[in-house]
């Protein structure tokens, strides 16, 4: 029973800084390529896979998650590690909708710098940064060059909300044939799903698990380097 005496879920606005390491090539404006790691990952991971991956002449941000947690450390009385992720049970549109703005926000910021062009905007996200990147691409269907899924899902709301829109943003999404998370049959319908927003989708299965493998990188910077 609910207590008459206890307002719930009252609330004041608050700020937070989102962190986020920049990769510069000598040419500018660039193409530009945001890259969002997984659960538990953090930005300095997710740069270090995004140069392996983008081709020479692009612009590298990549974003590093709000919701931070203690991970436990490798060896009993370690450093604590830290990780992060994007999304929690706890009022997910609010999470949203701040994913949402610092995209926003990161690519007015370089471009209003001309530091990147902006009709050569790509985002890329790995597992549970992968569905809130397609949330993001078809609720601003003009923002994106293109958007890379690897190892991830679909919102879940991705055929019922009238929120998303249909885009000529080209979408490549990547799975793992042996992907605990992401099944194949989890994920067999993909591509024909994304079709009902999207008009250039590409899906390919790679020998790997819920991981990024070599081949991956360089299908997508081949698939960049198409799309510019």
């Amino acid at each position: 029973m609910t207590d008459p005496m206890i307002q719930e879920d009252e609330y004041i606005p608050a700020q937070t800084r989102l962190y986020y390491d920049l990769h510069l090539p000598d040419r500018k404006p660039a193409p530009l390529l945001i890259a969002l790691h997984g659960y538990g990952a953090n930005k300095r991971q997710m740069m270090r896979e995004a140069r392996q991956i983008a081709p020479d002449n692009f612009v590298i941000v990549s974003l590093q998650g709000f919701h931070q947690h203690l991970k436990e450390p490798k060896e009993a009385g370690g450093p604590l590690r830290f990780g992060f992720g994007w999304l929690t049970n706890f009022r997910p549109e609010e999470s949203v909708k701040m994913h949402h703005q610092a995209i926003l926000d990161v690519t007015t910021k370089l471009i209003d710098a001309e530091l990147v062009d902006p009709n050569n905007i790509f985002l890329l996200g790995f597992s549970q940064s992968c569905a809130l990147n397609y949330r993001f691409a078809f609720t601003h269907p003009d923002h994106l060059r293109g958007v890379v899924g690897i190892c991830g899902g679909l919102p879940g709301d991705w055929e019922t909300s009238d929120v998303y829109q249909p885009s000529d943003a080209a979408v490549f999404h990547l799975a793992g044939n042996t992907d605990e998370f992401y099944s194949p049959g989890r994920v067999n319908d993909f591509a024909e799903r994304l079709r009902l927003r999207a008009r250039h989708v590409e899906f390919k299965t790679y020998e790997a698990g819920h991981e990024i493998v070599q081949p991956m990188r360089e299908d997508i910077r081949q698939w960049l380097q198409r799309n510019i």
